[in-house]
């Protein structure tokens, strides 16, 4: 049985999240499990000197599950009223002592878990613009896909999506993963490059073919597409699939070259922060096997 984890700090973005995970596990036929990493500030001194005693965990432990038992309970309704008796997903919780990204990696590996949902901030929230730290450790450590829900955004049919290649071979193998997820919607990719017109040539006609042709070889699946996106810079490109391509998530590589600088980084992520208002799937730099055929 599959299972979407959804970390949550009992905000508004998380709690939009966790909705959003909700829907997407009806479609994918999972369950989903809410997860929450308790913080006990018992090796910081407050004032040079205080100290948070130990035995207060067991307070704060239990205020966590409260909180936790809360959030399912609103999950359970939001279920009903929207599908009623026909609904297929479990909602369970868990909770740690430790950092968000330690205990989400470790709960991945031990439970096979295929997908992380996450809320993120608006833009120029926290130091890491609209991600937040939380969110931007994550995706440094994991070796699993991330999907990152804008703050207000409500769940929607998933019809196409939009992958973002530099043609690395890295991505080959995560097309092929995409490819099981989106069956499940029967949603088409749309796999788009990046570049300024002055600088493409016929050399990079010749990559963009065969990076092609190695995706027809190992992805059987008839509604994948390539399309070319002229423009500057691959800030600027990104900026035009999150507007004007129709897309409903949009998927980067974690990779070699990086196209997730370009992203989050420079001088353009404020604007292209306030423009992202579709789900941003991270995959890693890493990505265990189990990951590529889970969906």
């Amino acid at each position: 049985m599959k299972t979407l984890l959804v970390p949550t700090d009992f905000s508004q973005t998380a709690n939009n999240a966790a909705s959003y995970a909700l829907q997407l596990a009806q479609v994918l036929k999972a369950d989903i499990k809410l997860c929450n990493a308790i913080k006990v500030p018992a090796e910081s001194f407050l004032a040079d000197t205080v100290v948070w005693p130990l035995e207060d965990y067991a307070s704060l432990k239990e205020n966590v599950t409260c909180d936790l038992k809360i959030a399912i309970t609103r999950l359970q309704q939001e279920l009903q009223e929207s599908i009623g008796d026909h609904a297929f997903s479990r909602i369970d919780f868990t909770s740690e002592v430790g950092s968000v990204a330690d205990i989400v990696k470790n709960m991945v590996g031990a439970q096979r878990i295929p997908l992380v949902v996450m809320g993120m901030s608006g833009a120029g929230a926290l130091s890491k613009l609209f991600l937040g730290s939380n969110s931007f450790d994550l995706i440094e450590k994991a070796d699993f896909p991330l999907l990152l829900i804008p703050a207000d955004l409500k769940y929607k049919v998933i019809k196409k999506i939009a992958f973002a290649t530099d043609f690395n071979p890295h991505d080959v193998g995560i097309i092929c993963s995409l490819v099981t997820f989106a069956r499940n919607f029967n949603a088409e990719i749309m796999i788009a490059h990046i570049a300024d017109e002055k600088y493409h040539s016929a050399e990079h006609e010749k990559v963009a073919q065969n990076f092609l042709s190695d995706i027809t070889s190992n992805a059987n699946y008839d509604k994948i597409y390539y399309r070319l996106v002229k423009n500057i810079d691959v800030a600027h490109g990104l900026d035009w699939i999150c507007q004007h391509s129709f897309s409903d998530m949009i998927i980067i590589s974690h990779g070699k070259h990086n196209i997730l600088d370009a992203f989050f980084n420079g001088s353009n992520a404020k604007k292209l922060a306030r423009h992202v208002n579709i789900p941003l799937m991270v995959y890693p730099k890493e990505v265990r096997s189990s990951a590529l055929i889970a969906f």
